[in-house]
């Protein structure tokens, strides 16, 4: 099994970089990942996450129908499915992964060899911080809770195949499907 997995900071572009990359690279298809929090407005489930119930996430847990999951900080589950890379696999696709550093690190363990691991990183802190602040909906604690998540997050690069900086999205993309062509494709 071939696949893709983006992880980096918050605010390093991973999101941006994967949704044109799946514009433009027909093979790769994305990863739903399921959790346990509720659908935002406008979500669906089978769409943009598989939704379960509390109950329903501890019945894959216990058939081991995940490859890798998490409790994150809001208390929100979060995990992969053996069976939608499977899903892909049918379909004749190459499942993109975004992931945290940590669900990272737990999906490349694995999944081994076959995971081609790519971490974006920005420019710079500073250049990360302008980012998140663009968002315009964080606290200065959360702000600065992210921005040091950041700083060990990207001390961990070594543990990545390819760093793909991104200074620029569309350079970073274009960076990206060469990799992706000597390496997946």
């Amino acid at each position: 099994m071939k696949a893709l997995l983006l992880t980096g900071p918050s605010g390093a572009g991973k999101s941006t970089i994967a949704q044109l990359l799946l514009q433009r690279q027909k093979e790769l298809a994305f990863s739903l990942s399921a959790t346990t929090r509720p659908p935002r407005p406008g979500e669906v489930h089978g769409r943009d996450y598989y939704f379960l119930t509390e109950e329903e996430f501890d019945a894959e847990i216990k058939h081991q129908g995940f490859i890798e999951w998490e409790r994150l900080f809001s208390g929100y589950r979060y995990g992969t499915l053996w069976r939608e890379i499977a899903r892909l696999q049918s379909l004749g696709q190459i499942p993109l992964f975004i992931k945290d550093v940590k669900g990272a690190l737990s999906l490349k363990q694995a999944l081994g060899k076959e995971l081609l691991t790519v971490i974006v990183v920005p420019p710079s802190l500073e250049a990360l911080q302008a980012r998140l602040l663009a968002r315009g909906h964080l606290s200065k604690e959360d702000l600065e809770q992210r921005l040091k998540r950041a700083e060990d997050e990207l001390k961990m690069a070594a543990h990545f195949d390819f760093i793909l900086y991104n200074e620029d999205v569309m350079r970073a993309v274009e960076r990206l499907e060469r990799l992706l062509k000597q390496k997946l494709l």
